[in-house]
């Protein structure tokens, strides 16, 4: 395991046993569970619905190219730009170039996973442009100095007191401030910001094929915001974000804010098609799109990893993940995290750094589910485990270890060589290195349940 395997283990350990950060996450997630079952409770049959967006997201794995040259084609009717990026650098590049020609010192950003896998606000600081987060979680983890902690719900971890505390802290708000108060500061600072800011970006929950749509959907109209002030729009959005056709957001639309929040529909749902037109008067304009692959085109290349690309980030896999909701958002350090970012990341980031978090998970099953698009996700996981293992990048013990097993194991004998008393006395690391201090490893039995079972039945063949 390589110092980031190693560094995963000991931020594990350490909030695994935080008991004041395991009570906010119970109490946030309880809050979702309880959202999502009255969100489910409208469909008279969910299974059906998940399996059709299934195939969906299926067949645009099978057509790609072909859906997403449609997409371009029809934007860029529209007078969109297409930008074609392969990696961060690419989509680096692009940015500051857009940045420095509009002369930018303020850009406006609405809630974007995608820009936090390219880290865009460090690049527009970088050139002098200020980077302002305009959803209020994302807002409040930048205030804070921290990256979002879950892909649907950036600042989970914390409790009303943090934020007000934190607020106190860096715009003097009273510290008594109710959730209302704050939301509503809030508002006010974002209102100057949108109204002066040179550029707004946004993300994509879905690319939309057949008319060269952007899909973004949120809760605060701040994505609105964003879009309707700046003179200059960029979207970035992962390559596999496309969907065929129009219409088809009748179907993912519910399946998306049933399964992220538990609503019926989210909030806001807009369609941007380009910049506004000569007879439009608001809106920007200018449009620029940036199609970002970043390793996913290498998640297509296996084909045993592929589905997951048919994930739509609604957060369901990580509120059900008995692992994420144990060891939190920030133990993963990558900007997905849960089972899909499990999953996705030895892709996106390299199995040399990140292959030990195809291990953190139990295989219960639970993240396959409650997935909207049927992702088999714990299929794949196992998968990870054995390129992780063909690559040699598991600890030399362990090797060791499990063939030691595998010979112990391959006979009843080899379970009755060692003594009950010396069993136990070996297992006693665990209760330090295995399963920390919450509990402590059981005794073994002096005698196996082998030779307990011939003492008891004498006439059994020895």
């Amino acid at each position: 395991m390589g110092s980031t395997g190693q560094k995963f283990k000991k931020a594990a350990e350490d909030i695994a046993f935080d008991e004041r950060h395991r009570k906010t996450i119970q109490f946030n997630i309880s809050r979702y569970d309880t959202a999502v079952a009255k969100g489910m409770a409208r469909y008279n049959d969910v299974e059906k619905a998940k399996e059709t967006a299934g195939a969906i997201k299926r067949d645009v794995l099978r057509n790609w190219g072909q859906y997403l040259l449609q997409f371009e084609k029809n934007i860029t009717k529209n007078g969109a730009e297409v930008l074609w990026a392969k990696n961060t650098a690419e989509a680096t590049a692009y940015i500051e170039q857009i940045i420095k020609e509009n002369n930018a010192r303020l850009l406006v950003k609405s809630k974007s996973m995608t820009t936090e896998e390219i880290e865009l606000n460090h690049t527009a600081e970088k050139l002098g442009c200020e980077s302002v987060e305009t959803d209020l979680g994302e807002f409040i983890v930048q205030v804070a100095g921290e990256r979002p902690y879950h892909i649907v719900t950036p600042a989970m971890h914390k409790s009303k007191g943090d934020i007000a505390k934190l607020f106190n802290e860096k715009f003097e708000t009273p510290l008594e401030s109710t959730p209302e108060e704050l939301t509503e500061y809030v508002r006010q600072v974002l209102r100057k910001k949108y109204t002066t800011a040179q550029i707004g970006i946004t993300g994509a929950n879905f690319l939309i094929a057949d008319v060269g749509g952007i899909s973004v959907t949120e809760n605060e109209g701040n994505g609105l915001m964003t879009t309707a002030f700046p003179k200059v729009h960029i979207v970035i959005a992962g390559i596999e974000k496309i969907i065929p056709e129009m219409q088809q957001l009748g179907l993912f639309y519910p399946l998306l804010a049933a399964h992220g929040t538990g609503q019926q529909m989210t909030a806001y749902n807009t369609i941007f098609t380009g910049p506004r037109k000569d007879n439009e008067v608001d809106g920007p304009e200018k449009m620029y799109v940036i199609l970002l692959d970043n390793g996913r085109t290498d998640v297509y290349a296996d084909a045993e990893a592929r589905e997951s690309l048919a994930c739509i980030r609604c957060g369901a896999c990580l509120n059900a993940c008995p692992v994420y909701k144990t060891i939190g958002g920030y133990t993963y350090d990558t900007t997905y995290s849960g089972p899909i970012g499990s999953v996705l990341t030895p892709f996106l980031r390299g199995f040399k750094d990140f292959s030990h978090l195809s291990f953190a998970s139990t295989l219960c099953g639970k993240c396959v589910e409650v997935c909207p698009v049927k992702i088999p996700l714990t299929d794949i996981l196992l998968a990870n485990r054995r390129k992780t293992v063909e690559q040699h990048l598991r600890p030399g013990y362990e090797k060791a270890m499990m063939k030691g097993f595998e010979k112990m194991a391959s006979k009843r004998i080899g379970f009755d060589v060692v003594s009950g008393q010396l069993k136990t006395f070996a297992s006693r690391p665990f209760n330090k290195f295995g399963w920390g201090p919450g509990r402590l490893m059981p005794e073994f039995s002096a005698k196996s349940f082998s030779q307990l079972y011939r003492k008891r039945n004498k006439n059994i063949d020895k």
